[in-house]
């Protein structure tokens, strides 16, 4: 197949997937916007509490899962206009999980707002169905970039402009216009509005 054969080949996949979330994502999602795309996911999960944004484009093999673990608490996950999210991600909300517009998440990231106890180590119960009940969150700021294979736990926070580094472990919140990078994520560099600079930033932070 030619170069041009091919990328056609790419234009009418991508048309094809359009039609599918208009006719098929859009009565079920909560919200799925204008010309958003979902290729083909591993799994979606409890649709009517997921709301997708405009032009939004998501690539195969996600995982977009809310969960109401009781009745009590509706879950929201939210991913604003014009985010990409690249193969075979991994997002858990049963509470509340909020992406901004513009966002960037590269393959393989994970982003949950779920934690497992484990303090009761006579619970026969299987650990990883367990969930902590409590009004937990995940928040990404606009136009932030998650490096690949990047994780976020719970009740972290990250502002806008932000860049996770590759396979990097986010436990604490991350303020505008932050580089963080490691396990766990530590600030490297932030953004000095006066000088119009990236400066590194020397020891511990969290």
């Amino acid at each position: 197949m030619s170069g041009g054969l091919f990328n056609l080949a790419n234009q009418l996949s991508h048309l094809f997937y359009r039609l599918k979330g208009a006719l098929i994502y859009k009565p079920i999602f909560g919200q799925f916007g204008s010309r958003s795309v979902v290729r083909r996911p591993l799994l979606i999960h409890n649709p009517q509490f997921i709301h997708i944004g405009d032009r939004v484009f998501i690539r195969d093999g996600v995982r977009l899962e809310a969960l109401q673990d009781k009745p009590g608490r509706v879950p929201m996950l939210k991913i604003g206009n014009d985010t990409n999210i690249e193969q075979n991600v991994h997002i858990v909300c049963h509470s509340r999980v909020e992406i901004g517009r513009e966002v960037s998440i590269t393959g393989h990231c994970c982003i949950v707002d779920v934690t497992h106890p484990y303090d009761d180590v006579l619970d026969p119960g299987k650990l990883g169905a367990r969930i902590k009940d409590e009004d937990s969150f995940v928040t990404i700021g606009d136009a932030s970039f998650l490096g690949f294979g990047a994780v976020v736990l719970p009740n972290v926070r990250i502002g806008k402009r932000c860049v996770i580094g590759a396979l990097s472990v986010v436990t604490t919140d991350v303020p505008d216009y932050s580089i963080v990078a490691g396990a766990p994520a530590r600030i490297i560099k932030q953004y000095d509005p006066e000088t119009g600079e990236w400066v590194k930033v020397k020891g511990p932070h969290r």
